[in-house]
């Protein structure tokens, strides 16, 4: 299974996925860590990313998670991912801007072995959290931009939607019952 913690920046992507993937014994990865040096500093000068900037990124992380699913492992993976379009990307390699019609069986897709969690809250929380964090590249002038771009997941994806206003140990509790009590399940 590869886990996909998902939402905009100061949601607790990447400490809810740590914390997680310490308890299920997986492997964590953080998106932010294959970001370009370009596209780092873009965002620290306030500017958003767009959809060329992300997709080349966006195209290693799939590579990354189907090798490691393809070596057997469990991955879970702290990303943004706040389009349709860049959750397609994650699981097929495929870019959004080729028609469905258009597209060929991908023998990489991992689209069904995929499960996103989207970790949500009010833009007066993650501001707030934003607002406490030191030493990240993402200043919070980028945030309305994040929300504005967010597209939360949706029918036929495989998902659960959390609400960070619990602690993270709640957060974390909640996503594993989730895996453990029942198959996740499109809804």
């Amino acid at each position: 299974m590869i886990i996909v913690l998902m939402g905009v920046s100061g949601s607790g992507k990447t400490e809810v996925g740590s914390l997680l993937a310490d308890q299920l014994g997986c492997k964590f990865y953080d998106a932010d860590d294959y970001h370009t040096v370009e596209n780092k500093k873009k965002m620290s000068q306030g500017i958003p990313l767009n959809d060329q900037d992300r997709y080349p990124w966006l195209c290693s992380l799939h590579e990354l998670i189907k090798r490691e699913k393809a070596g057997g492992q469990h991955v879970v993976l702290a990303c943004s991912a706040l389009k349709r379009a860049y959750r397609k990307t994650l699981t097929t390699g495929q870019s959004a801007l080729i028609p469905e019609d258009q597209c060929q069986h991908n023998k990489d897709d991992i689209t069904s072995h995929t499960l996103f969690i989207h970790l949500q809250g009010s833009m007066e929380l993650i501001s707030e959290r934003l607002q406490k964090r030191r030493g990240h590249f993402m200043p919070l002038t980028l945030l309305q931009s994040q929300f504005d771009t967010l597209e939360p997941p949706a029918a036929p994806e495989l998902f659960m939607a959390v609400n960070v206003e619990k602690d993270i140990l709640e957060i974390v509790s909640e996503i594993r019952a989730e895996l453990e009590c029942k198959t996740p399940r499109r809804s």
